[in-house]
């Protein structure tokens, strides 16, 4: 049951302010650990530096329990709790998710030092509030995890398969931007690599003696560029060649692609994927080469919205003073890829997206310097305040949870009516072509 109805407005608003002071004293510790993320950036599944000053901050915190290593290397678990209810009572398990992988060459040039830091500011806030309800009468517990490997290979997808997310109600989490929106639809993705082997040769004494796979790397390439105007307009598929030979006159023996392809709903993946195997597959069979189409083990899942918590989300933000973009242009544009999508089909959760007191781009070196900047500080502190004031009203306002959990359900009730559906337009659900390699 919940705090009685009668006295919650008044309550609920001391609340929200004491998680916001929380936050504010913690601050200068708090920027500490995100610069120490943003100055050793690492790459996915790699990011020691970075787990243990995570690590470090939970463990010198009062009152948090933390599994240094917990389903993978350079993830953790902090929890505290569960407090409040009567001994026996459902708990409720509310988490804050942290990211902290870096980017190839450019550091943190998506600022997921801000996300580390948004995830901690944000379980620190609600815990400062629930540690001074003493007669809290539901049982709850705060639960943050770190997720690493976001930019590649999908770490939180590999702690759903490991039971990580087991047993918790909802989870936050909330992504530097350009501009603030409570949501930002964020696509289904799987990646795909596709090696070409020949036959070196001369390429001016005997050419005819050799098989060139940089011609099939290059009728690949173009054999999706010609795919792209049979496509649906919200589909996207992109790539590079990643290795095109080593010198021009020797006939390539091998060549190497690597691709992104995406679509609004996961449910459209294996479509997508089985025109674009064609693609890669009949290069080979023109050039005689042999090919390798390697699928990453892991597909993303656009993320299911849950305009409960986002409403929420954006009426706290608002009285914060965030001021969300209303460019309908943004917000209906299909953006990138995460595996907080696969989250937001096991457990409801929300992923807004913040300003940073900058206008560059994501994934640009001009936003790595913006990341690490003081300036990122008030807008970082103030989105894990409306964080930890949604978490708030997710337990206390009477219904509220209900609702978040009837629409997660009606959503993902909903997704499977129209994968259903596709499969039944398709005459069947695509398959990959046989061949040297399958999905995996």
């Amino acid at each position: 049951m919940a705090a009685p109805a009668s006295s919650l407005p008044f309550q609920l608003q001391q609340w929200k302010q004491r998680a916001g002071d929380c936050i504010d004293e913690a601050k200068d510790k708090l920027y500490a650990l995100s610069k120490f993320i943003w100055s050793c950036p690492e790459l996915a599944y790699e990011e020691n530096q970075s787990h243990d000053r995570l690590v470090r901050f939970f463990t010198e915190e009062r009152g948090w329990t933390v599994e240094s290593h917990y389903k993978l290397e350079t993830a953790f678990r902090a929890t505290w709790g569960p407090v409040g209810g009567k001994e026996g009572d459902a708990v409720v398990n509310v988490g804050f998710l942290c990211e902290y992988d870096a980017l190839p060459g450019i550091g943190h040039a998506c600022g997921h030092n801000l996300i580390a830091e948004v995830g901690a500011a944000g379980a620190l806030g609600l815990k400062g509030v629930l540690e001074t309800i003493s007669d809290c009468p539901i049982r709850i517990k705060v639960t943050v995890l770190g997720t690493p490997a976001e930019e590649d290979g999908g770490g939180k997808i590999d702690m759903i398969l490991a039971g990580a997310f087991e047993g918790m109600d909802v989870v936050f989490m909330a992504h530097p931007s350009q501009e603030d929106a409570p949501y930002l639809p964020d696509v289904a993705e799987h990646d795909v690599t596709v090696k070409y082997h020949g036959k070196a040769s001369h390429a001016a004494a005997y050419p005819w003696e050799g098989i060139n796979a940089l011609d099939a790397a290059v009728l690949a390439y173009n054999n999706l560029s010609v795919l792209r105007q049979q496509l649906r307009p919200d589909w996207r598929l992109h790539g590079i060649i990643k290795h095109g030979g080593v010198k021009p006159n020797i006939i390539p023996a091998y060549t190497e692609l690597e691709f992104y392809l995406r679509t609004p709903m996961r449910r459209d993946l294996p479509a997508i994927r089985s025109k674009a195997e064609m693609c890669f597959r009949s290069a080979a069979m023109a050039t005689g080469c042999q090919v390798e189409v390697q699928f990453a083990k892991h597909e993303y899942h656009n993320i299911l919205r849950n305009t409960t918590l986002d409403g929420l989300y954006k009426e706290n933000g608002q009285a914060l003073g965030i001021e969300f973009t209303t460019d309908q242009t943004v917000l209906t544009t299909s953006s990138g890829s995460t595996d907080f999508g696969n989250v937001s089909y096991v457990i409801p959760g929300i992923h807004p997206y913040f300003y940073i007191g900058s206008q560059a781009l994501n994934h640009t070196e001009d936003y790595t310097a913006a990341a690490g900047a003081e300036k990122a500080q008030f807008y970082t502190l103030r989105t894990a305040k409306a964080l930890a004031m949604t978490a708030l009203d997710v337990l206390f306002c009477p219904g509220v949870l209900q609702r978040v959990r009837a629409e997660f359900t009606e959503a993902r009730l909903k997704e499977e009516r129209g994968r259903k559906s596709r499969e039944s337009e398709d005459g069947s659900q695509p398959k990959h072509c046989g061949g040297a390699a399958a999905l995996h």
